[in-house]
């Protein structure tokens, strides 16, 4: 990707690169997702390479509207339509059963596709336009923090790729949830930007979130060691009561003890908000990530609604500093 503005381009610039086979940064709700034509195995596979992603690691399907459910998957259950009904579109991948025309590299694979349909109608205008499916995971390098803004993208993929389309910070700020479905049954296999107590309200209890594996994902982001800064990062309960070096630092829901002497806080909502927290989770990870420090502390989050996605994207950064510590 050249580093100009012509790098940012218009919805039809961007439908017309999809369908060259090209690699699109888009917007979504969520993250930033870097796109390709999700039938087209060559350009799957630029996603792979421009990432640094294992090929073990399947990729979410992006459309732009319901009835072209039958252009991906070759089953969609009665709780499917019950889901997609009531959070589509939005933040929820569903895994399902694919059709032959998605390549297995997109699914590693596996029978099963993600897919959903995000919530950004200039990423839906360009899925419209280019009229195919489009295969987009995280526009960031594999494992590393997920980008919410272009910026984020422009600065952590540089000329790997071809296009940006900018549509403004994400709204959400954290990944997509997602649900396999098999027949009418349902497992959580990543939490996100619809939390298991609105599911289980409309559906009744699900299975049980499955563990991280190191080795066959099912599913995007269940790897022990995802979204991490490259500063280590190390999870508590509490904000410290001391600090023993101003290059620590800090990141909580809400901050009441201010005269504790960081060399960076972030804040991510005053009132206690997590939804707002969510908002601004990656963002102020990266903030943190360039400021020099020697370490991030996270202060865990409560474990309901969102902040139980944003505790799950907390363990697996920390995970990434246990792996260096055994390198």
């Amino acid at each position: 990707m050249p580093e100009s503005p012509d790098a940012f381009v218009t919805v039809e610039r961007a439908a017309t690169c999809l369908q060259a086979g090209g690699l699109v940064a888009l917007p979504t709700e969520t993250v930033y997702g870097l796109g390709a034509n999700a039938l087209d195995p060559v350009a799957v596979a630029r996603i792979f390479v421009a990432k640094e992603r294992p090929f073990f690691d399947p990729l979410i399907v992006h459309v732009p509207d319901i009835d072209w459910m039958p252009r991906v998957v070759s089953e969609f259950p009665a709780v499917a339509l019950k889901l997609a009904e009531r959070f589509w579109p939005g933040p929820l991948t569903l895994v399902l059963p694919k059709v032959k025309s998605i390549p297995d590299l997109v699914t590693s694979g596996l029978s099963n596709v993600g897919v959903r349909i995000p919530d950004h109608e200039l990423t839906r205008r360009v899925l419209r336009l280019a009229n195919v499916p489009v295969a987009a995971p995280s526009a960031n390098p594999f494992g590393r923090l997920s980008p919410t803004t272009a910026e984020h993208v422009q600065a952590q993929l540089g000329d790997r790729i071809d296009a940006i389309l900018d549509g403004g910070p994400c709204r959400v700020g954290i990944e997509s949830t997602i649900l396999q479905i098999v027949d009418n049954g349902v497992t959580l296999l990543r939490p996100g930007g619809i939390s298991l107590e609105e599911i289980e309200a409309l559906i009744g209890s699900v299975h049980h979130p499955v563990s991280p594996s190191s080795e066959s994902p099912i599913a995007p982001g269940m790897l022990e060691s995802h979204y991490a800064p490259l500063t280590p990062l190390t999870i508590v309960d509490h904000v410290p009561s001391s600090v023993e070096s101003g290059r620590m630092g800090l990141l909580v829901l809400r901050n009441d003890m201010r005269s504790l002497r960081f060399g960076q806080l972030e804040e991510l909502s005053q009132t206690g908000d997590l939804v707002i927290a969510a908002a601004n989770f990656f963002q102020a990870l990266h903030r943190l990530d360039a400021a020099g420090l020697d370490e991030i502390i996270a202060v865990r989050f409560p474990d309901i609604g969102l902040g139980r996605a944003l505790n799950d994207r907390l363990k697996r950064a920390e995970h990434r500093r246990s792996d260096r510590s055994s390198c």
